[in-house]
């Protein structure tokens, strides 16, 4: 009896190894699932404010940068530039942003948030920092601060365009 207890350990720990090894665990992976989750989390904050993750990401970009045009706004938001067209259009339409002709060309629109967006923005930003510090708990602000710029630096080495 001993020897069978045994051999169901070592089969029962032998299967637990498989099915930890059989499970993607690289650094891309759980980022993967982590951008899935954070989306999730992130809809759930800006929701209520009748805006969508990528609207919320959009004013952000905005406030950050102040004026851009749609294709910048697109490589900033990691959307296509036809998504990013709707999406300014839904935020014009609601009064979140302005769009003005660029002075140096006449081609180019320029878009900016309106005080509108930024009222948005603000209510939002609360719920969002909340998330934000749900995803790690044990970081104090240096953390925080560390964490931010070895993210920026992966994002930097990774994209031919910068952020």
């Amino acid at each position: 009896m001993t020897t069978s207890k045994k051999l169901s350990v070592a089969d029962a720990a032998a299967t637990a190894t498989a099915s930890v090894a059989a499970k993607p665990m690289g650094l891309a992976y759980l980022v993967g699932r982590l951008d899935h989750v954070l989306n999730g989390r992130l809809r759930d904050a800006v929701t209520p404010a009748g805006l969508s993750v990528p609207q919320y990401t959009a004013l952000s970009v905005f406030r950050a940068h102040g004026s851009l045009s749609n294709a910048q706004l697109a490589t900033r938001t990691m959307i296509s530039p036809q998504s990013a067209n709707e999406m300014v259009k839904q935020m014009q339409a609601r009064g979140w942003i302005v769009r003005t002709p660029d002075p140096a060309h006449g081609r180019i629109i320029q878009i900016s948030l309106t005080e509108a967006g930024q009222a948005v923005l603000v209510e939002c930003d609360a719920r969002v920092a909340e998330v934000e510090r749900m995803m790690f708990p044990e970081l104090d602000d240096q953390g925080r601060a560390q964490l931010h710029a070895q993210l920026r630096h992966a994002v930097r080495a990774l994209s031919v365009q910068g952020m």
